[in-house]
């Protein structure tokens, strides 16, 4: 590195933002991850012992993924080189690779790999890293916040393990105000900030457990206020929320946050929880979801999960979609919250979806019964030679329009796909049935 680069270097690390500044270089200065690195814990014995293994760190962003691989190549024996897979493509890969053959070869020295945002690797970037991580050449530690076992080539997958970072917790960022406060070398310890509970606690709340959003929000928060007439720069709850301005809520429309929030909405409906319902249903909103989308999954569960128990369910739900196609946001909003609540609140009864999914399985899985021919088309000139409709008894000439009546095959008729629960209106079905069937017998 000549004078040039050094000196641009410098800039650079006193220029970055707060959270790269005080980036924690050992392993006991880390904070967070404690059910991987307290004491015992088995990334804390691997570091200690230079002992890596291929991992892939999977964790919403600002929880120390690109943090930790910087420990353990400040910490290890080996090479260390690191990759994003944002700007780096094959002919990088290659180049690592034999760097870290030659390594290997003429030092015995094996290399590290650390690829930041892995799953935007497609798969043939993927493919050219599996022989070198199988054969031992390099170690892989992969960071990602998107499911790596969605993201990552299953044999690449099965070579690494995967480790999940947790959002860090309320002590924890407290933690890292306070060293960020202190450290007058690397943080804001030059200056004298009075930091007070709700403008710490709002700060906690923005960040949502992501450290690199607290300490970059508290830094604006103190380069942009001024200090008084005794020096000090005074944070209270106005001035930080003006320093902040906007509450970005994690949520990213193609990933993991999509799906789990949704997941979380609909097992809220379906639980019974029209609170959680509303607030899951808020957070979509908020984040631009396609209403369309969420009245979708309404309707979905409107019938499996509630079904015949309430057949107004389904109406409620369908009326919902028709309404964000008309009205449009941001009212849509109030009938989809409507229809979110009616689910919630209603019976449940999943016993129509069981019905299905046990006949298609049969269909699917088993021999077709033939048709019996009594319920066969007969409109047609030749159909009674064929046999077709002859014997079929129509339910509205006999009392209460029933008459007992197979109209399964022969194979399938002592076979019940839908059994009514007691639940809401299904109770009334099922008595109805019950009634049916007492009255033949």
């Amino acid at each position: 590195m000549d004078l040039f680069t050094m000196s641009m270097e410098e800039k650079l690390k006193r220029n970055a933002p707060l959270a790269d500044r005080i980036r924690p270089q050992k392993l006991d200065e880390f904070v967070g991850q404690k059910h991987l690195l307290g004491e015992g814990k088995f990334l804390n014995r691997s570091i200690k012992a230079d002992r890596i293994t291929s991992m892939i760190f999977y964790g919403p962003p600002g929880t120390g993924k690109t943090t930790l691989a910087m420990i353990i190549a400040n910490s290890t024996n080996m090479r260390f080189e690191k990759l994003s897979a944002v700007s780096s493509g094959v002919k990088d890969i290659r180049g690592v690779i034999e760097r870290a053959e030659e390594s290997l070869k003429l030092y015995n020295k094996r290399t590290i790999l650390f690829i930041d945002e892995i799953h935007r690797f497609n798969k043939s970037q993927q493919d050219a890293l599996l022989p070198f991580v199988e054969r031992g050449i390099i170690i892989l530690i992969g960071a990602t916040t998107e499911n790596p076992y969605f993201e990552v080539n299953k044999a690449l997958l099965s070579r690494a393990m995967v480790l999940v970072l947790e959002s860090l917790k309320n002590d924890d960022l407290v933690e890292l105000v306070n060293r960020a406060l202190k450290d007058k070398e690397r943080g804001l310890g030059k200056y004298s900030v009075k930091l007070d509970h709700e403008a710490l606690d709002y700060l906690i709340t923005v960040s949502e457990g992501d450290g690199r959003i607290l300490l970059n929000s508290l830094e604006i928060g103190v380069l942009s206020t001024p200090e008084d007439t005794d020096g000090i720069v005074e944070l209270n709850l106005d001035k930080i929320k003006e320093s902040i301005q906007i509450k970005a809520a994690k949520y990213d429309k193609g990933g993991d946050e999509h799906y789990d929030t949704i997941s979380a909405f609909i097992k809220s409906m379906r639980g019974s929880d029209p609170d959680a319902a509303v607030y899951w249903l808020a957070k979509m909103i908020n984040a631009g979801e396609d209403p369309k989308f969420i009245a979708r999954r309404i309707i979905i569960a409107a019938s499996e999960d509630v079904g015949n128990a309430d057949p107004n369910a389904i109406q409620v739900a369908v009326a919902a979609f028709n309404a964000v196609n008309v009205i449009g946001m941001p009212e849509a909003r109030i009938p989809l919250a409507q229809a979110a609540i009616y689910v919630a609140t209603a019976p449940k009864s999943n016993k129509s979806y069981m019905a299905i999914n046990k006949a298609m399985d049969d269909v699917k899985n088993n021999k077709i019964g033939m048709i019996p021919k009594y319920l066969r088309v007969s409109g047609y000139a030749g159909a009674e030679k064929l046999g077709n409709g002859i014997g079929y008894k129509y339910p509205h000439d006999y009392k209460g329009s029933f008459v007992k009546q197979d109209y399964l095959p022969d194979e399938l008729k002592n076979i019940k796909y839908y059994e009514p629960t007691e639940n809401g209106y299904e109770k009334v079905i099922k008595e109805r049935i019950g009634k049916l069937i007492d009255k033949d017998n």
